[in-house]
């Protein structure tokens, strides 16, 4: 089957079969490889990408039910300011460990200063509740998160 979808700012056409995940979608069949596979199942937020704006965890969506949506992944981040100090951000907090988690939890802080400019630290680890990491504990990236929305 065809879906037709935009991603990171370009209209797709893409042939799909009719269990493909949106994962599947972004990694096989367009090369997009900075969305993590972990689990699966939607628990770890290792393949979080915005779907209309909105953080999704990638291995649980179809790709037929993206037809005419809009997704953003970690490759799609652009250099404007607002992405430029997430990046910095985790960098300089350390909150970048072996780097698995990192695209998805950069995708879900994007969609959560998207929506609040400047969240508590309830607010950001609420944000991130869906994202797991096994490397850093998540102070350093709430710092890094923290830090993040004082930069944009």
């Amino acid at each position: 089957m065809k879906v037709g979808l935009t991603v990171n700012g370009v209209e797709r056409n893409v042939d799909v079969s009719s269990s493909a995940t949106l994962v599947e979608l972004l990694r096989e069949g367009l090369g997009l490889t900075g969305t993590k596979v972990g689990c699966g199942r939607g628990e770890c937020g290792a393949c979080t990408v915005l779907l209309d704006g909105e953080p999704v965890n990638s291995c649980l969506v179809f790709a037929a039910q993206c037809e005419g949506r809009e997704v953003l992944t970690i490759e799609g981040l652009g250099a404007d300011r607002r992405s430029e100090a997430i990046r910095k951000a985790f960098i300089e907090a350390g909150a970048v460990q072996c780097g698995f988690c990192t695209p998805g939890m950069i995708m879900s802080t994007v969609a959560l200063l998207r929506r609040k400019r400047h969240p508590t630290r309830d607010e950001i680890a609420e944000a991130i509740s869906g994202n797991l990491c096994r490397c850093t504990g998540y102070v350093k990236i709430i710092d890094a998160i923290e830090k993040a929305s004082r930069g944009v």
